[in-house]
């Protein structure tokens, strides 16, 4: 099982992805080291039983492709060699299984290496849907359209972006702000665009922060950031 357990808060876990982990045999997880302790785990810690073995695998932080293939491969091998032996296993991701994670490209090892392996993936609420339920800022409206993407690495290509947006009328939802937010602000900012943008960062965690873009100052965020933007709509309002 693939299982995605939200975005940081452990109430904000499916009722199936709870049972789903409460009977499990084994329990594993992504993790960057060998010694590092793990987000996906952490958030379900409060729900493990003492008898459940724990099976970090180590995904490192690294953009060379070899590296990545070789981890996706050795975890996949990893879990499949435990349900073979019988187990109950389930692979925790933070977040959805199928966004932006981890657990995607397990699943496409799986299905490629060990097709005999029964996998069942379990949804998870994303962080953009968290985000905008926090912020009590609704998502989309009647035709408008949603872009999920990770943030632009230039304010050329993310002029182009919200250009395009505009255009179209597409809400966007920008991941992994961070460093980017020092010139991101200031260039919401000249487009007047700022009072219609909704900050976050660390969303489900206890020290998560969920405010208008107005109140955040152009510095460096953490890497877990978001922004949604809407440049205006025509959808019918109360």
């Amino acid at each position: 099982m693939l299982i995605g357990v939200g975005p940081g808060d452990p109430e904000l876990l499916t009722l199936k992805a709870h049972r789903l982990l409460r009977s499990a045999d084994v329990v594993a997880y992504p993790v960057a080291r060998v010694e590092a302790a793990g987000m996906a785990v952490a958030i379900v810690e409060t729900y493990l039983r003492p008898e459940q073995r724990r099976l970090p695998l180590v995904f490192p932080m690294v953009t060379d492709g070899v590296a990545l293939q070789d981890a996706w491969r050795a975890a996949a091998t990893a879990l499949a060699q435990q349900v073979q032996a019988g187990h109950r296993v389930v692979f925790l991701c933070e977040g959805d299984v199928s966004l932006f994670a981890t657990g995607s490209y397990v699943l496409l090892a799986l299905q490629r290496d060990h097709p005999d392996v029964p996998v069942e993936v379990i949804p998870g609420i994303t962080s953009v849907a968290a985000a905008a339920a926090a912020g009590r800022w609704p998502l989309v409206f009647q035709k408008e359209e949603l872009l999920i993407r990770p943030c632009p690495d230039t304010p050329e290509a993310m002029e182009t972006l919200l250009d395009q947006a505009a255009a179209k009328g597409t809400v966007l939802a920008l991941l992994k702000l961070g460093v980017r937010w020092q010139w991101m602000q200031p260039l919401l900012a000249a487009r007047g665009l700022l009072d219609q943008a909704l900050f976050a960062e660390r969303v489900g965690w206890s020290d998560q922060r969920v405010m208008a873009a107005t109140e955040v100052q152009a510095e460096e965020r953490p890497y877990f950031s978001l922004l949604l933007v809407r440049q205006g709509t025509n959808a019918v309002l109360p």
